[in-house]
Formats: structure tokens, C-alpha cells, sequence
């Protein structure tokens, strides 16, 4: 019973027992198209609308993002992330309630949008920590950097003293337009994440003895699975995913299973105003 499950879920994610991991269908929760593209396929589209790419890779936001890099340099990949998610989109409920939850760890943000830093932006406690660009890495900040609540770059071990701590693996366009996009970006992070070297230390010590809750995300591609698997590594449990019924691929099915992720299906609207109402009760 998804519904029943979902208003019991909304008080462990609330009491910090349950990690929100939130995707980019979550921009679609508000009153008005998303300002910003809602998906790996949508930012692709964005891309080669704006630089022609083989017709064989229009459809593959790696893919082209790559091509662009090649063949129009770094520098016109990063601009053109920046130009499309200039817009912050404004937070949807889901968003306001995560932000307004004093006891929340940990938030995981696999989308390049602003809107869950906006939604938190009232508060003081919290802070970033986001996925570097292989253009960006340093020898001090190899795989990701962090910043506070102000946009302020910041060692990790500040990370220590924030309440929450959003998480961004792969990168944001805001406060320094840092992201992974193309097929180079990921080589060296796929490389070592089965170890946990691009997962930060304060990422690892938040989710032990915690399970995930999966919020507007799809993983039809390999990437996309891989990083949630290694961030899922080594937590306890147990998992949750609202999935849009009838609508998973093979593969998002096996990801599931071999994860001991449980399906949730139901509309992600519907999910989120029982979150929130099952936190109260």
C-alpha cells in the first residue's frame, strides 16, 4: 500500500532516519512549466539546439556534452550549462518542507538547478558539497568542493558543523558553475567510485545507519545508476523509490532489486503531499 507507506515514511525522513535523494522530475511539481530542463533527454535537447551534434548523440546528454567540449571547447560547454540554468526555479512544497526539517542530515541533489539551495537559503546551518568538473579538479579538492550556506568556498571539515548538508555528485551550476556533463567528466569518477574516493567524508559518515528515499528520479541510464549505488554503499536501510506507475524500464527494474530498493508506484505529486502530511501526524 504505497500511500500508507509514504505518510509512515514522511516521519522517518523527518526525524533524520531517511535520506531524501531527489531528481529532476521534482522540478514538475510546480503550478508552471519548469523554467530549467526537467531531465538528462530535456538538457540534451537544450544542448544541441544550441550547438548541432550528430543526429546518432542528439539524444545522449553525455554524448553531446562531450562533442561539445571536443569539438567547441570546455569553455563552451560550462557557458552554455550556466546560460540554461540561470533561472532558479521556485521551490515546490516538497522543497520548502525538506528545507524546514531541523533534524535532516543529509540531502542528495542529482540535478544541476538551484531550487533545494534556494529553498534553503532562509537558514544558517547548512551548507554544499558538490561533484568538481575534471576541467576544475585541483590537487587539494580532487573530486568535489564545498561551500556554505553563502556561496562562500569552504574546506569540507566545515561540513562538520552544518545541520544539513546538501550534496550535489554531479556538480551544480550555482555558486561556481562547477559541473560533470560530458563522457571525459566521468571517466576518472566512475574509475574510483566503486572505492568511495569521489564520495566526500562527510557524505559517508551521514548516511551510515540510515536508507534512502528516492524522489523524482529516473535511471535509465548507467551513470545514473552507478552513482546512486555508491552512495547508497554501506548505509543501512532499507530504500524507497516513488517510481510513475507502469512506467519502468528493465533496467530501472533490476536496479531496483539488485539495490534492495522498494518501489513505491504512485504520481510524484500525490508522494509529496503525503510526506509531508505523514510527518505531522
Amino acid at each position: 500500500m504505497p500511500e500508507a507507506a509514504l505518510r509512515r515514511l514522511g516521519g522517518e525522513v523527518a526525524a533524520g532516519r531517511l535520506i531524501p535523494y531527489l531528481g529532476p522530475d521534482l522540478l514538475t511539481l510546480g503550478e508552471a512549466p519548469p523554467v530549467v530542463p526537467a531531465g538528462a533527454r530535456e538538457l540534451a535537447q537544450c544542448l544541441t539546439r544550441r550547438v548541432a551534434v550528430p543526429g546518432r548523440i542528439a539524444g545522449n546528454l553525455w554524448h553531446a556534452a562531450q562533442y561539445i567540449e571536443t569539438f567547441r571547447h570546455r569553455v563552451t560547454l560550462d557557458r552554455l550549462m550556466l546560460e540554461i540554468f540561470q533561472p532558479v526555479p521556485e521551490p515546490s512544497p516538497l522543497h520548502r518542507w525538506l528545507a524546514g526539517l531541523p533534524r535532516l542530515p543529509l540531502i542528495v541533489d542529482s540535478w544541476y538547478d538551484a531550487t533545494m539551495a534556494e529553498a534553503l537559503a532562509g537558514r544558517h546551518d547548512w551548507g554544499l558539497i558538490q561533484g568538481a568538473s575534471k576541467a576544475r579538479r585541483t590537487d587539494e579538492a580532487p573530486w568535489f568542493r564545498a561551500y556554505d550556506g553563502q556561496g562562500a568556498a569552504c574546506p569540507e571539515a566545515a561540513a562538520a558543523a552544518w545541520a544539513t548538508l546538501l550534496y550535489k555528485p554531479h556538480g551544480a551550476t550555482r555558486p561556481a558553475g562547477d559541473v560533470l556533463a560530458s563522457d571525459a567528466d566521468y571517466v576518472e569518477v566512475l574509475t574510483d567510485i566503486d572505492i568511495q574516493t569521489p564520495i566526500p567524508a562527510a557524505v559517508k559518515d551521514r548516511r551510515g545507519g540510515r536508507g534512502f528515499l528516492f524522489l523524482g528520479c529516473r535511471f535509465y541510464d548507467q551513470i545514473l545508476r552507478t552513482f546512486a549505488r555508491s552512495i547508497l554503499k554501506h548505509s543501512a536501510g532499507p530504500h524507497f523509490a516513488v517510481v510513475p506507475p507502469g512506467e519502468l524500464t528493465r533496467n530501472e527494474e533490476k536496479f531496483f532489486a539488485v539495490s534492495g530498493i522498494t518501489p513505491l508506484p504512485l504520481p510524484l505529486a500525490r508522494a509529496a503531499a503525503l510526506l509531508a502530511a505523514g510527518s505531522v501526524s
